[in-house]
């Protein structure tokens, strides 16, 4: 079992960053792909960014692309979530996702363990 815990939300103004982590608790996390999603009030929960095992593989929504970078450190059990060059539109909680398939990177529902989300908020 995985325990997942978000760091790094907050205000900020249009154009800048934030630099998300995700920590894991136990020792098989490099065992698990990992994802970021987003959740705006009122809408479903959206794929952002994902990493494979090794950090080979990433993959990104379009909305994200040249925008954000997902990486992760198996050393610390930590996955990051990089995101410059915000945008009103990026407001929402940003959760943090772990799974054992090895299909099914943006669908949330293959995901096996989730952490508790952070609030990023960005002003115009």
């Amino acid at each position: 079992q995985v325990q997942l815990v978000e760091s790094g939300g907050g205000l900020v103004q249009a154009g800048g960053s934030l630099r998300l982590s995700c920590a894991a608790s136990g020792r098989t996390f490099s065992s698990y792909a990992m994802g970021w999603f987003l959740q705006a009030p009122g809408k479903e929960r959206e794929f952002v960014a994902g990493i494979g095992r090794s950090s080979v593989n990433t993959f990104y929504a379009d909305s994200v692309k040249g925008r954000f970078t997902i990486s992760r450190d198996n050393a610390k059990n930590t996955v990051y979530l990089q995101m410059n060059s915000l945008q009103p539109e990026d407001t929402a909680v940003y959760y943090c996702a772990a799974k054992t398939a090895t299909l099914g990177v943006t669908d949330y529902q293959v995901y096996d363990y989730w952490g508790q989300g952070t609030q990023v908020t960005v002003s115009s």
